[in-house]
């Protein structure tokens, strides 16, 4: 008997779980020496202050496209066969990693070409994330959907939090090595998504894109459980997200340099990693809404601490922590959302989560570089900690269906409309 889950016995899914993980490692990897190179060049002239300002604008350029294409996005993921839509997106990734390689190996790298290449990111990301995330229930049985899911929240937080500590170990030993790394990564991901065959879904209703997209976003928000859940994570993570100041810390807090800041981005790495593996082990059964949000609060106090720290190892150990219960938290996050969400919706539904993820860890970066302009890195980063477990307080109260989630058990399906099956590979 095989010992694989039983999702991973699907080659279909198999197949769907490895681009989805080395997509997100190098996204990721290319974040971080995104932000490590903005902020290294702009130190050669600039304060720590109007240092930090340029780390806040590098989120807000990825953020920008998302936020304009995220209407779009959604109903493209529902209405065009995700398959392709995930191939394109990622090609495109694959092409600014390129250019960031030859950029930095021909040492003509600059502000311009990195914010160019940051904003282009934003796209490629508003387009990626609805269709892949939506994707995934398409290619197994109701019935192995709630591991699925799962699984493939697994592959994409552990790869965006691997993926910069990764980036940054990589930059230590050379600039460009990084992008090169990304590239073929991106490059292997595409090839993992042109193994999948045809898929069946549900037939999008009859209406003009505006309509649908409308359509989309009013179920979103009369939706109590996906809002609360969608919502939860955009405010805990805009305001208690840390790694925007991780360059900050390392050069001139912490005072440990490039060779530190590998370090640190791993730390939320082996934190996740090692969620992930006792998830496997043990998986969540009861009371997973109260556990959710008991695990944003963590992620909170743990942002504090570390924003106070001056002790590297007590740094690397908040940093740990923050990164277990990030994954504790999307984990569960991420598989009620599409257990709650019929199929002719999860793109659109995807699209405003992505949109809400983007938000939180982009606009998290603006909010992150320019309230250290003002305040300082430290109380930056303490008061958005203390912010993050004031808006779990407050999201307990104002939305009781995250509390009341007790289990992964599948709600009752809807009646099911005739399938369209979008072919050729």
């Amino acid at each position: 008997m095989s010992l694989l889950p039983e999702p991973f016995r699907i080659p279909d899914f198999r197949a769907y779980w490895l681009a989805r993980l080395a997509t997100t490692v190098a996204q990721m990897a290319m974040v971080i020496v995104i932000g490590w190179q903005v902020y290294d060049i702009s130190r050669q002239t600039m304060s720590v202050g109007d240092a930090a300002f340029q780390l806040g604008l590098v989120g807000l350029v990825q953020f920008v496209p998302l936020f304009l294409l995220t209407p779009v996005s959604g109903w493209v993921a529902d209405r065009l066969d995700r398959r392709h839509v995930a191939r394109a997106v990622i090609l495109l990734e694959m092409l600014c990693a390129l250019v960031l390689f030859g950029a930095t190996y021909s040492d003509r790298i600059d502000l311009p070409v990195l914010f160019g290449v940051a904003a282009l990111l934003g796209v490629a990301r508003a387009f990626a994330g609805p269709a892949l995330g939506a994707l995934a229930p398409n290619l197994v049985p109701r019935e192995l959907l709630p591991r699925a899911i799962a699984l493939s929240s697994t592959a994409w937080q552990s790869g965006a939090i691997a993926g910069p500590a990764i980036g940054g170990i990589l930059y230590d030993i050379s600039a460009h090595l990084p992008y090169a790394v990304s590239a073929v990564l991106f490059a292997f991901s595409a090839a993992c998504l042109f193994l999948i065959g045809p898929i069946a879904r549900a037939t999008i209703e009859p209406g003009g894109p505006i309509q649908r997209m409308i359509e989309g976003l009013r179920y979103v928000c009369r939706n109590g459980f996906v809002l609360g859940a969608i919502t939860l994570d955009l405010f805990a993570v805009l305001l208690g997200g840390a790694t925007a100041m991780l360059p900050v810390y390392a050069r001139d807090i912490l005072q440990v340099g490039a060779q530190g800041l590998g370090p640190l981005r791993a730390a939320p790495a082996i934190g996740a990693t090692l969620t992930a593996i006792y998830f496997s082990i043990r998986p969540i059964k009861t009371n997973v809404g109260v556990k959710m949000l008991w695990a944003v609060a963590v992620f909170g106090a743990a942002t504090a601490v570390f924003g106070l720290s001056t002790s590297y190892v007590l740094s690397l150990a908040m940093l740990a922590l923050l990164g277990s219960a990030d994954m504790f938290s999307v984990y569960i996050r991420q598989s009620l959302i599409q257990l709650h969400t019929p199929d002719e919706m999860r793109g659109r539904v995807g699209a405003a989560s992505t949109l809400a993820i983007s938000a939180s860890n982009e606009l998290g970066e603006a909010r992150s570089g320019f309230t250290a302009a003002l305040l300082g890195p430290v109380a930056a980063t303490v008061a958005g900690g203390v912010a993050a477990v004031v808006v779990t307080a407050l999201w307990a109260r104002y939305f009781p269906e995250l509390r009341r989630a007790r289990t992964f058990d599948l709600p009752e399906p809807a009646p099911e409309k005739p399938p369209i099956v979008t072919g050729g590979v």
